[in-house]
């Protein structure tokens, strides 16, 4: 039987692949889950630069927030993102949820950088 960190890179693969397919060019919104933290950037993979990044390890957001794996720290998390992302001039994105189900914290973030500007 496979170990858990092949079926996570599977799992990791196939979202990719789903999202190569259907990106046209646009940006990626990745998010990484770990268990005190929640990580987002988007990345331009035809320049491979990154357009923005926010996490809860920031300064303020540490200052701020109380955890930084909580709903309330996701949400927080894809505001900022989406914030910055619109100030660089980026508002259409593909999102890529990695390995990492689409609920709970993932679809906290995905909801507050809906409602800050990003389309996906």
């Amino acid at each position: 039987m496979a170990n858990s960190n092949k079926l996570v890179a599977r799992r990791q693969r196939r979202t990719r692949l789903k999202i190569q397919r259907n990106s046209v060019g646009r940006p990626r919104l990745s998010v990484f889950r770990s268990g005190k933290h929640i990580y987002a950037q988007i990345i331009d993979d035809v320049s491979g630069r990154t357009v923005a990044s926010a996490s809860t390890l920031e300064k303020d957001q540490r200052k701020a927030l109380k955890n930084g794996s909580t709903v309330d720290a996701a949400s927080v998390v894809g505001k900022l993102v989406a914030e910055r992302a619109v100030a660089q001039g980026v508002k259409d994105v593909v999102f890529d949820r990695g390995s990492f189900r689409y609920h709970g914290r993932v679809k906290a973030l995905a909801d507050a950088a809906r409602e800050s500007g990003l389309s996906f």
